[in-house]
């Protein structure tokens, strides 16, 4: 098991509002107010956030679980919303009143027992692909902050680096540390990009904190899917 945990305070917030894959239905569904109770959380959160972004996932129980074609929608009496799923497996979450109110269903095409629904929070992705290392710390200490406000028990945590995520199939990323003259290429496996996911057939980075100066860039050739915070 690796060393590096990710949002253990999240994971316990929604075991606590029941909106985890235990709490589903049969039918393939889950209760919209319970996910909302625990997504509307990041939202009132009163701290520093403008580096990170909060998101509703859905991830696989158990690695083998089906991620292609994976679709969710909200469905109520007054609201029928297509929910997009990128590839992992996050969307953005509508907090809407009137689907709380009627306790709108969240719904997967899916047997839902296979899957874990749940808030994740990243670090936002940059469309010129170059992160400042000092930024990079800064959006890992606002989401580690976060995870204290959210948990008491993520207080023993500290940030040790970000893992950048990228697509399962094509070219190998390229992601330099960038020091001055120098550049350095940062090694690309395959895995999981969150600690607590199942998935892990996707190319990801680790850039490590302790590892690099505390100046200095980091460059993406591409753009990642996301930016995992990584505690320990």
């Amino acid at each position: 098991m690796s060393r590096f945990r990710l949002f253990p305070a999240l994971i316990a917030l929604l075991l606590a509002a029941g909106v985890a894959a235990a709490q589903a239905q049969d039918g393939g569904w889950a209760s919209y107010r319970d996910a909302y109770r625990a997504m509307v959380v990041f939202e009132k959160y009163g701290k520093p956030k403008h580096l990170i972004q909060s998101h509703f996932q859905v991830m696989p129980r158990e690695k083998g679980a089906p991620i292609d074609g994976l679709r969710l929608s909200l469905q109520g009496k007054s609201t029928q919303l297509n929910l997009p799923l990128d590839a992992t497996g996050r969307t953005v979450f509508p907090l809407l009143k009137a689907a709380y109110d009627e306790n709108a269903a969240l719904v997967l095409n899916r047997p839902i027992g296979q899957y874990v629904l749940r808030p994740r929070v990243t670090v936002l992705v940059r469309p010129d692909g170059v992160y400042e290392a000092a930024e990079l710390r800064a959006a890992c200490n606002q989401a580690l902050q976060f995870a204290r406000y959210a948990d008491a028990s993520a207080r023993s945590l500290s940030c040790a680096g970000v893992r950048f995520g990228f697509a399962r199939k094509g070219a190998a990323p390229v992601v330099r540390v960038r020091n001055g003259d120098s550049a350095q290429a940062l090694p690309v496996v395959d895995g999981a990009i969150f600690a607590d996911d199942a998935d892990d057939g996707f190319k990801t980075v680790l850039y490590r904190f302790g590892d690099a100066p505390a100046r200095g860039q980091v460059v993406t050739q591409e753009a990642p899917l996301g930016i995992a915070p990584v505690f320990e």
